[in-house]
């Protein structure tokens, strides 16, 4: 492990970057390269699955973001190694006054292995200012699934978002050549959290993909039950499955993606689903 210090980008922001390196090793798949700069870190990885499948948490310490802060995160699966990756928590991107939070997530997967790409929720404060990217580039014959649940507000502790923005891309390119190109901006108290044609008064947004998928993944995402009090879907574009779900619990939007990995791991990559132990935390 290397591990770089800590630095401020000025007095008032703090940057957090981590660069994780997976390979196979002797029929393991292992965490080979990691660094750090900032309070964005792994501890060790677990193996609930055995040798084949290393399973590893992504920890901010901090806790929040704030505005001015930039955290990126670079994930690299090498040949053959498989790898998957969540959150022991949520993401809370915090109120701030002009100086916007970024958070960018770079995703590399080579010919032969697997990403899982699972992390908790976002929260969105009221007030906060974010600017958040996540973009993912697939060798020909890599095998990727992954999830990005957004929170508006804290509507249980009565908080809406009524002010700030978020401005969200999530990008599938596959040997150089786009798969899914997504542009969300979303502004505290507009029209299109509201209307039927955007957020429909709901306060949680999801999407789930899955690279690799057919006819028969389509019928069983479609099959396992819906997003409590909420709307859900499944769309199959190529070999593309792609689900989104609104509703206003994060909670709820985890568990319906969650039902739909359960559904399609065995037909997708020949593995029953293994839930991340920290999510029973």
């Amino acid at each position: 492990m290397s591990v770089v210090n800590a630095n401020k980008l000025d007095h008032r922001c703090w940057r957090a970057e981590l660069s994780l390196a997976y390979k196979k090793s002797r029929g393991r798949s292992v965490l080979a390269g990691r660094q750090h700069i900032g309070p964005l870190v792994v501890q060790k990885p677990f193996y609930p699955e055995g040798d084949e499948v290393c399973h590893t948490y992504l920890l901010h310490p901090p806790g929040g973001v704030v505005g001015g802060d930039k955290l990126t995160v670079n994930v690299d699966v090498e040949p053959d190694a498989h790898a998957l990756i969540t959150t022991p928590a949520s993401t809370k991107f915090y109120r701030c006054d002009d100086r916007q939070a970024r958070q960018n997530q770079n995703l590399s997967v080579a010919n032969g292995a697997t990403l899982e790409w699972l992390p908790q929720d976002t929260i969105l404060f009221d007030k906060s200012k974010v600017n958040t990217m996540t973009r993912v580039e697939l060798a020909p014959r890599a095998a990727f699934t992954g999830w990005e649940i957004l929170c508006l507000g804290r509507p249980a502790s009565g908080e809406l978002y009524n002010d700030g923005f978020c401005r969200q891309a999530f990008e599938i390119w596959r040997d150089g050549n786009p798969v899914l190109i997504e542009r969300t901006a979303l502004i505290g108290g507009s029209d299109l959290l509201k209307a039927k044609w955007g957020m429909a008064d709901y306060a949680v947004m999801g999407l789930m993909v899955v690279v690799g998928a057919n006819n028969d993944a389509l019928d069983l995402a479609r099959s396992v039950e819906s997003v409590n009090n909420g709307l859900g879907s499944a769309t199959l574009m190529g070999d593309l499955l792609v689900c989104r779900c609104l509703t206003n619990e994060g909670i709820l939007a985890r568990e319906y993606f969650t039902r739909v990995w359960q559904a399609l791991r065995m037909a997708w990559i020949g593995r029953p689903a293994e839930l991340p132990r920290i999510w029973n935390t």
